[in-house]
């Protein structure tokens, strides 16, 4: 098992971070943008795109930990992460859930763990970052609960990157259909690096995020008319 960071593959994200990518033997918290169950499923399928990408690269399975099994499978299937490459653990209450995480990252056979809870204090994400550490295997722990619309994100942790993710409007097409979702992607804290935020096409079937059309139209633009400039 390698701790080497995965990057998205995105310029505009992997340049902004400080280990250029989400490093492989770290805590990465995530947290929905509101309440809404879009938002809910949003969070969702961001964390299991990531989890893909870590299963494909290291050739081996993730482990999720929750407390309450409302997984949809199809839809995990959509952003790369099929039944096959998932081991499911359910426990009555947070604290299981955060045990049976530690003990599945320091066993250090799988490519990823993905928790979620309802709350971890500092202590908590200490112990997880050590064991992530230890077991060289990344963790993505999502914060599901809401306090008075308090973001889960607001407490101390001492997780390496910190995200929060939201639906958006998506594009129009040219013909009748659904076009591809759009998220708002916000790394509300990282260590060494600032914040960012960022408007993405949702995980393909291979867990990767893509800048919007217009988006990329426009660096184009701006890119040839520096060029002409100089």
């Amino acid at each position: 098992m390698q701790a080497a960071s995965l990057p998205f593959g995105l310029p505009e994200m992997d340049d902004r971070l400080a280990d250029h990518g989400l490093h492989g033997a770290g805590l990465h918290e995530i947290a929905a943008a509101s309440a809404t169950l879009n938002d809910d499923a949003a969070a969702t399928l961001f964390a299991a795109g990531i989890a893909a990408r870590f299963a494909a690269r290291e050739k081996a399975e993730i482990f999720w930990a929750l407390s309450r099994f409302d997984l949809y499978a199809p839809g995990l299937e959509q952003v790369g992460l099929g039944p096959d490459r998932i081991f499911y653990a359910q426990g009555l209450k947070d604290s299981a859930v955060l045990a049976m995480a530690e003990d599945a990252l320091r066993d250090g056979s799988l490519a990823c763990v993905i928790a979620e809870v309802k709350a971890a204090d500092q202590t908590a994400t200490r112990r997880l970052q050590l064991a992530a550490s230890d077991g060289k295997t990344p963790i993505l722990l999502y914060r599901r609960h809401r306090l008075r619309e308090r973001c889960p994100l607001s407490g101390l942790s001492s997780a390496m990157t910190r995200w929060r993710i939201g639906c958006l409007p998506s594009a129009p097409l040219p013909h009748p259909g659904v076009g591809r979702a759009r998220w708002s992607v916000e790394l509300v804290r990282q260590r060494n690096g600032v914040p960012f935020s960022l408007e993405l096409e949702a995980c393909d079937d291979t867990g990767r995020l893509a800048l919007p059309a217009a988006t990329r139209h426009r660096a184009i633009a701006a890119v040839g008319a520096a060029s002409q400039a100089a």
